[in-house]
């Protein structure tokens, strides 16, 4: 992980221990999830874990992440200060 200054939710930090992503860069309001296989079966997996969980969290992704297996997981909290 880097930036470890970056305070992520505890939703997010749920997330991250259930999904196990084997490489994510950490933003400002979420991870970016590197290196999908198979990005399809990923992305929907990421969506139903969110669900299941009752997460509020959000999966973001589009063609150009597409390119390089890759999609995010945002938190849609507000964030504090």
């Amino acid at each position: 992980m880097q930036n470890s200054n970056i305070q992520i939710s505890a939703d997010l930090q749920k997330f991250i221990s259930k999904f196990e992503p084997s490489k994510f860069k950490l933003l400002a309001k979420g991870i970016e999830i590197r290196g999908a296989n198979n990005l399809h079966r990923a992305v929907a997996h990421a969506n139903d874990l969110i669900e299941k969980l009752k997460l509020n969290l959000r999966v973001n992704h589009n063609a150009e992440m597409a390119i390089y297996g890759s999609f995010e997981v945002v938190d849609l909290a507000p964030v504090e200060a």
